[in-house]
């Protein structure tokens, strides 16, 4: 399915940007074209990667020209490119809309028009029931993707999501910042020790993104069955391995954070469809005609309850120093201490 294939990546760059191409290049894609506005990260990925298979391409996905160049001639499309950035995207909402929501509803235009054969775009779980401007603009690009299935049932692009929480490791996540306050013998910066977060890893992002690939029909939704934990459990198991106690500092809750996270509501689980680590989504495919509805309604059947970070499965210290210990990044600063010490 990937062997032989071309591949765009918009924000191909970003810690996810990165793990695909990787994951692309052992696969035997024909070539990945990178998409992103910063140009040393490229030239910092050129330098690393060397492999003539990758193309490089400056650009914004804000701008329909940029994408359509980029995306022709492709035959299958990742949508990464966003601002994350919670707190920042509450200072500047109008620059969330314009990247999230106008930049995603650009590469669903561009990959239609170029006849790209798929296109997964990348959502967050601050998308379900959203309180900041980042969850939702990522629920808008959500939308974008299903209005196209919705009113272009004749296209030929395959256009889905994925769902997920946060990714170890990956930019802007705290386990880096963690690191290296720990590293230095500072205190770690926590918003709120009893806060739970879903956890992931780069690779199981990578196989959450292939599963929708592989197999979403227009509009369809993938979400992964991610564990979580708390921030004090997680705090409690990096000092574990690294072989400290560490002292807190507690800032309290930032702008646009939720004491939990949810990744499913109730209504969207009514309709999955469980696939054992995953569940997929399909799209509402009802029409603006809503009388047969008036009238008939539809079963309330289903799942009384949200698929949340405070009711999905909880990891104990130990099941979380054991994942982390499945980190590269993790393996690598405590190959590093033992060095040191």
């Amino acid at each position: 399915m990937l062997s032989g294939r071309r591949f765009a990546i918009t924000g191909g760059t970003g810690s996810f940007g990165q793990a695909m191409v990787r994951h692309l290049l052992r696969s035997g894609a024909a070539e990945v074209r990178v998409l992103s506005r910063d140009e040393a990260k490229q030239d910092q990925m050129r330098s690393r990667l060397r492999d003539e298979r990758i193309r490089y391409h400056i650009g914004d996905v804000r701008e329909l020209d940029t994408v359509l160049r980029v995306t022709r001639g492709v035959d299958h499309v990742f949508h990464a490119a966003a601002l994350k950035q919670v707190p920042s995207c509450e200072f500047f909402p109008v620059e969330a809309l314009r990247t999230n929501v106008l930049g995603s509803a650009n590469t669903v235009e561009a990959c239609d028009r170029n006849g790209v054969g798929s296109l997964v775009l990348i959502s967050s779980d601050k998308a379900v029931q959203p309180i900041s401007a980042m969850g939702m603009t990522k629920g808008l690009m959500e939308k974008v993707a299903q209005a196209h299935a919705r009113t272009r049932p004749d296209s030929g692009t395959t256009v889905s999501c994925v769902r997920y929480g946060n990714v170890m490791f990956s930019r802007g996540s705290v386990l880096p910042l963690f690191v290296d306050q720990l590293r230095r013998g500072r205190p770690l910066t926590v918003t709120d020790p009893g806060m739970t977060r879903f956890l992931m890893s780069l690779a199981e992002s990578v196989e959450l993104v292939e599963t929708a690939f592989t197999g979403a029909i227009p509009g369809d939704l993938y979400i992964r069955k991610a564990s979580a934990c708390t921030v004090g459990d997680l705090v409690t198991a990096l000092g574990n391995l690294f072989g400290v106690t560490p002292e807190l500092e507690i800032l309290g809750i930032r702008h646009g954070e939720k004491t939990h996270e949810t990744l499913a509501t109730r209504e969207e689980l009514r309709h999955a469809v469980d696939l054992g680590d995953f569940y997929r989504v399909p799209l509402d495919t009802r029409g603006l005609d809503y009388a047969p509805y008036e009238r008939e309604g539809e079963p309330g059947t289903g799942p009384l309850f949200d698929f949340n970070s405070a009711n999905a499965r909880r990891l104990g210290v130990r099941e979380i120093e054991d994942l982390l210990k499945t980190l590269p990044e993790i393996r690598a600063e405590l190959a590093g201490a033992m060095v040191a010490a």
